[in-house]
């Protein structure tokens, strides 16, 4: 069969842009191997936030005393949370197959492993399938190491660890970044023992220092180990536990190991060689500013390229190459702000540059930073763990990256993300009049702590 447009995978990008080019008039075939949704919907943001959600009420609950609340003692039923994660998951899988189907005749969805077979050629069930421009959106998967004895333990993935349906009593986890935060902290509250490993200095090692300090903090308050410098060389089962050993002589012991170092692009047997496609040492499609490959009309959108692996990431991919595809621009990939929120409690969000990053690049800058607990509002509702921090160009005055890390500080970062994208003056945070007791004026606060800025 040929077509117009070929769509390899049915991701945050992938399902949009097949769905909208059908409708556009183009004859369009999405490819999808697994379940629709891609990574966001199956194992990703939704299962994930799902699970936190229900983290945080036990926490909650369980810390209402300090507010005058009495709850008595909190149990949690993690079958019960794992079949709300799952039936929330089967209702997104379902509204990505409405969608799909509503688009009308010209879009066929086709439920199986596409390979590439040549030039802008897939097969895919037995049958090749051609079109003048084929998109990639094959996602990535959670990576693992090269650890002695790992592959002779019952390790977890980021994937197989929400579906345990008996809490773990002691929960090592191998890693620092967004994924093992989330976990860890998620799990502790569910009522196991965790124990972070983390090669670097710091968790969340991409952030500036007080950054990462912040979240530790808080992690170490709930009863969280982190252990920092840690680089695990072997694994091995103990007496019905997993032993986990680190260079220098460290060791932990616990019941279940969770391995969350990264995710590795979906890209090794899709016969990207055939068809021109060229990759990076890390496996990842190699693409321009317009979402071009190395083969003439083939684009590579979402996780599957090197950029940031982020749900909204691959959205907005879509929306520019959807554009591009129109004849509506050219470019646009470069230059984009994302923002990032570990949805951990407190959040962690962060937009434009880090502190470390404006050095590195030569790039000047003031930086204002306050306590998360100096809003009034924290204060009341008692939620003052964290700390903010923004930069800003002395010339233009403009936004040139803030990080928060507080109660729901991914909320609070679009008021900066609005003003960043806008390049207006940081002053507009101090002009407007924010609403109190509110978290948001708390970012007003934080900008007059430049002296620039400052009331006298």
């Amino acid at each position: 069969m040929k077509v117009d447009v070929i769509v390899i995978g049915s991701g945050q990008a992938g399902v949009p842009l097949a769905a909208r080019l059908a409708e556009s008039g183009r004859d369009v075939i999405i490819v999808e191997a697994g379940h629709l949704g891609g990574s966001c919907v199956n194992v990703g943001c939704t299962p994930t936030k799902t699970m936190v959600a229900s983290a945080r009420a036990a926490h909650v609950a369980r810390g209402a005393a300090r507010l005058g609340v009495e709850t008595g003692a909190v149990a949690v039923d993690l079958a019960a949370v794992v079949d709300r994660k799952n039936a929330i998951v089967e209702q997104w899988r379902a509204r990505v197959r409405r969608r799909l189907e509503g688009a009308g005749e010209r879009l066929k969805l086709i439920e199986g492993r596409a390979r590439f077979v040549g030039e802008r050629e897939i097969e895919v069930n037995g049958e090749r399938h051609m079109a003048e421009t084929v998109i990639v959106n094959v996602g990535a998967r959670p990576r693992t190491l090269p650890i002695r004895g790992l592959e002779q333990v019952d390790w977890l993935s980021s994937s197989t660890i929400m579906e345990l349906r008996k809490r773990p009593d002691h929960l090592v986890i191998i890693g620092g970044g967004y994924v093992a935060c989330e976990f860890g902290e998620m799990f502790r509250r569910f009522g196991s023992q965790v124990t972070i490993m983390q090669r670097g200095e710091h968790l969340l090692a991409r952030e500036d220092t007080e950054i990462s300090e912040a979240i530790e903090e808080a992690f170490r308050t709930e009863g969280i180990e982190v252990v920092l410098n840690a680089e695990v060389v072997e694994a091995e089962e103990r007496d019905g536990d997993v032993a986990v050993h680190c260079a220098g002589g460290q060791q932990t012991q616990g019941s279940h190991v969770l391995v969350a170092v990264g995710r590795v692009p979906n890209t090794d047997d899709l016969g990207c060689e055939a068809a021109g496609i060229e990759l990076d040492d890390r496996g990842f499609i190699k693409v321009d500013d317009s979402y071009r490959t190395s083969a003439v009309g083939v684009y590579a959108v979402g996780d599957c390229y090197g950029g940031p692996q982020f749900t909204h990431n691959s959205w907005d991919d879509h929306r520019i190459l959807y554009d591009i595809l129109m004849g509506r621009r050219e470019g646009g990939r470069e230059g984009r702000i994302v923002p990032s929120v570990v949805f951990t409690d407190p959040q962690v969000a962060r937009a434009g540059l880090s502190e470390r990053e404006a050095k590195a690049q030569g790039i000047d800058y003031e930086v204002a930073q306050m306590p998360f607990g100096h809003i009034a509002r924290a204060i009341e509702i008692d939620e003052t763990a964290g700390v903010m921090r923004v930069l800003v160009d002395p010339k233009t005055e403009r936004i040139l990256g803030a990080a928060l890390v507080g109660y729901e500080a991914g909320e609070l970062l679009h008021s900066l993300l609005m003003l960043m994208q806008a390049g207006t003056s940081a002053r507009a945070l101090v002009d407007v009049q924010m609403v109190h007791p509110a978290l948001a004026e708390g970012l007003q606060t934080l900008v007059m702590k430049l002296e620039r800025f400052a009331l006298r």
